[in-house]
Order: C-alpha cells, then sequence, then structure tokens
C-alpha cells in the first residue's frame, strides 16, 4: 500500500526490521491485532508470562499513529491529576496517579531491552495565556502538595532558558517527561517480543472475530483459532468492530522536520519536548542530529494538504520567527483517534481486550496499557480496571453523523484558541 502521509523522518531514520518467517500452526493462546504501542507490549508481556502469541499487522510495524507522532513523552492523561480526583474521588486518583504519572513502563522496556531510540529526558508544557499559566501553577502546587510530584513553575521571565520564543506566558518543566523516536521505539518493542517467543505477521489484515472460546480470527487467506484477542488498531477499530469505533473520531496531525539547523541548541536550550496549552496545540523538540520536529494545527478532513510542509510552516514560523525560512526535509501525518472525553477507551467483551482512543496523549500509557491487558489475561485484573473503569460513551449521531457533530464541537474550541 502507498501511503501519501508516509514522507517521515521517523521512516527515514528507522532502524533494520523485517519479521521471521512465519512457522507453526495458526493456532495460540493470544492473537494481537496491531502492530503499534499497544500490540506490541501486549504481545511481549503475554509472551513474558508464557502464552503463546501471534501479531497480526495489516501493513508494517509502527505504520499508525505509533510510528508517526511527535514523539513527546509526556506523563499522565489528558486530564489534570486534580480534574480526576474532583470526578472520582481520592482513592481511584491515587490509582491512576500510581500508574499513569510515576510508572513509566516506557522508560523501563527501554532499559531493559537495550532499545535505542533517542531518549532524552525533559518537558515543558507552554502557556499560551496568562489564564493558563495560573491553572499550570496551581496545578503543580496541587500535583507537589497531594503526590509530592516535582515540576519546575518556569515565570515568563524565565521561559527563555528553555525555549528561544517570545509567544508563551510561563510554563511547567516536568523532568519525568521526555521525548524519544517512536518509530525505533516500536521496532525495538517487536524484537524484544520476537525475543520473548511472539510471532509476528505483517501484511495480514484481519477481517473478523469470532467470539467463542476459543475464539476465531479471520484473515483473507487463513483462520486462526485463539482464546483470546486483543485489538489495538486504535483509529481502525471501526473497521473490525463497528461498536467499538463509536467510541472515537479520528482527527489528523501533521508533522514537519527541518534540516539540521546549526542553531538548535539556541532555540530549545533544554532539549526538552514542549507542547503549549492551546486545544488545537504546537509541538515540537529536537532530533539526536538537530532538526527541529515541529507538530501544528489539525484538519477534520482525511483528506491531507497538498502540501504538508507548507501547512505546518506557518505554526513554526509563528512559534520561530527565526527559523521561518529553514529549509523542511519531511513533512507527514496520520490519524488520532480521540474520544468524547479525551480518555482512553479501555476494557474487555468476552475473550476481546481492547484499548484505544488515547486522544494524542498515548505514547507512555499505551505501552502501559497493553501490558495492564497482559495482566488481566494472567488472572490479575486490579491494574487494568484502574484505567478500564474510566468513563466512556459514543459519539452522538450514528454511522453518518458521529464525525461531522464532533467536528463542530472540535473546531467551537478550536475558534476559543483564536479568540484568546
Amino acid at each position: 500500500m502507498t501511503d501519501p502521509l508516509s514522507h517521515s523522518y521517523y521512516a527515514a531514520t528507522a532502524h533494520d526490521w523485517r519479521p521471521r518467517a512465519f512457522e507453526g500452526d495458526l493456532a495460540c493462546d493470544v492473537a494481537v491485532i496491531g502492530g503499534g504501542f499497544t500490540g506490541l507490549s501486549a504481545a511481549l508481556a503475554c509472551a513474558e508470562r508464557g502464552f503463546s502469541v501471534i501479531l497480526f499487522e495489516a501493513e508494517h510495524i509502527g505504520f499508525g499513529a505509533s510510528g508517526r507522532n511527535g514523539g513527546q513523552l509526556v506523563p499522565g492523561l489528558r486530564w489534570t491529576a486534580s480534574e480526576l480526583e474532583a470526578e472520582f474521588g481520592r482513592e481511584r486518583a491515587d490509582a491512576l496517579f500510581d500508574l499513569c504519572w510515576r510508572d513509566n513502563r516506557v522508560k523501563a522496556r527501554i532499559a531493559q531491552h537495550a532499545i535505542a531510540c533517542d531518549l532524552k529526558a525533559g518537558h515543558l508544557e507552554a502557556a499560551w495565556t496568562h489564564k493558563d499559566f495560573d491553572a499550570m501553577r496551581r496545578e503543580a502546587d496541587y500535583l507537589a502538595t497531594r503526590f509530592g510530584y516535582p515540576s519546575d513553575i518556569v515565570a515568563k521571565a524565565a521561559m527563555g532558558a528553555h525555549i528561544a520564543s517570545p509567544l508563551y506566558h510561563g510554563g511547567i518543566y516536568d523532568p519525568r517527561g521526555g521525548h524519544f523516536h517512536p518509530l525505533n521505539y516500536a521496532i525495538g518493542l517487536a524484537k524484544a517480543a520476537e525475543t520473548a517467543g511472539v510471532r509476528i505477521v505483517e501484511g495480514w489484515r484481519v477481517e473478523g472475530l469470532l467470539d467463542f472460546d476459543p475464539g476465531e480470527l479471520l484473515t483473507r487467506d487463513a483462520s486462526v483459532e485463539a482464546r483470546y484477542f486483543i485489538n489495538a488498531t486504535d483509529s481502525w477499530i471501526g473497521d473490525l468492530e463497528p461498536d467499538f469505533g463509536r467510541y472515537t473520531v479520528p482527527i489528523m496531525n501533521y508533522n514537519i522536520a527541518t534540516a539540521p539547523l546549526a542553531n538548535a541548541d539556541e532555540l530549545l536550550p533544554t532539549d526538552a519536548a514542549v507542547a503549549d496549552s492551546r486545544f488545537v496545540l504546537n509541538y515540537f523538540r529536537l532530533s539526536a542530529d538537530k532538526r527541529l520536529i515541529f507538530g501544528g494545527g489539525e484538519r477534520h478532513s482525511q483528506t491531507p494538504p497538498r502540501d504538508i510542509a507548507a501547512f505546518v510552516r506557518p505554526f513554526m514560523a509563528q512559534v520561530f520567527p527565526q527559523i521561518a525560512g529553514a529549509r523542511i526535509d519531511y513533512g507527514w501525518g496520520g490519524a488520532v483517534a480521540v474520544t468524547m472525553n479525551r480518555l482512553p477507551h479501555i476494557g474487555r467483551r468476552g475473550n476481546i481486550f481492547y484499548a484505544h482512543g488515547f486522544s494524542g496523549h498515548g505514547a507512555l500509557v499505551t505501552t502501559l496499557a497493553g501490558e495492564l491487558i497482559a495482566e488481566a489475561m494472567a488472572g490479575t485484573a486490579e491494574r487494568f480496571d484502574v484505567l478500564a473503569s474510566l468513563p466512556s460513551r459514543p459519539f452522538p449521531g450514528g454511522e453518518w453523523l458521529r464525525r461531522p457533530l464532533a467536528t463542530l464541537g472540535l473546531l467551537w474550541y478550536a475558534l476559543r484558541d483564536r479568540l484568546g
């Protein structure tokens, strides 16, 4: 399949990867559908627990959001910790905080398997308005007092130590956040999974699941018998299970990578990843070879812009006018599956486990979700249930109106950005 959005810096700098030749029969304990962070981490964790596992990827490892995202590692969920406690109470907030802020499974996997993926420490949330900065300071104080979680409040006058841009009114620097090369992380997980015994099959599109015990997975050419299934297809989950597809809508995001910059260290002196506080946010970081990787703008149409570099460049130039004319070597994009409340939709139906809808905040939580699925499958479901109990509801409007209605809502929030 020719992918018009595949001209990415990540693809150009990816490690060599080719799955081993498929051997053995088409039966297993666990069949995983989807070769992104969720599916790979689930497959690896299941194999470590003694399950026989086959992972099916319709295209190639990291084809979806896992291999295209901005590479930002942001602890937590889209809701702040104080919002979670206000909504769910102290006990559930404690459990969610321990999982989603303290337990960095990505860093642990990188260390365990020596995954070379340009991991760097530090994440800065930059305030677009004074009001945003006031909210950030309150949240930082809450995190420090309530959870003993350290973060640095950066006043507007001190922002130059982190970012050479006059746009922002302060920010919060989290040393536990960071950034990485997401496609190389996915490839590293795939290699670790194969070493653990997972059989990985690329280019096999799953066309159906028969939820019996044992169940059956159907492809164009074969059927596979398994005790459990893990649907980790995220933006494509509705193609396989239409009922699950009602819980998300795809939003298209686009990234560019400049040529290596002589002044890269002046732009981002602490080499932290940065995301700002707008609803339609800008997010950016430096690559290992000193390119600026910049994401900005959203499109609610599935049709990409004719020129991705031209689409994203104005957002980059607004933040960094000093490199407005920099050469752009790569431009790419992909779909992000967004839920109604921006919390992931995770759970189990019969012998099918699923996790999707990470809403642009999944680089850390997807690995955690995959490992929690494996825990639950092995009989210890307490931590899985913490995420599975997050509220979710489908978008209104049915098959034909769901996406247009969601787009209207998202455009309203984008308008609020512009109005300040």
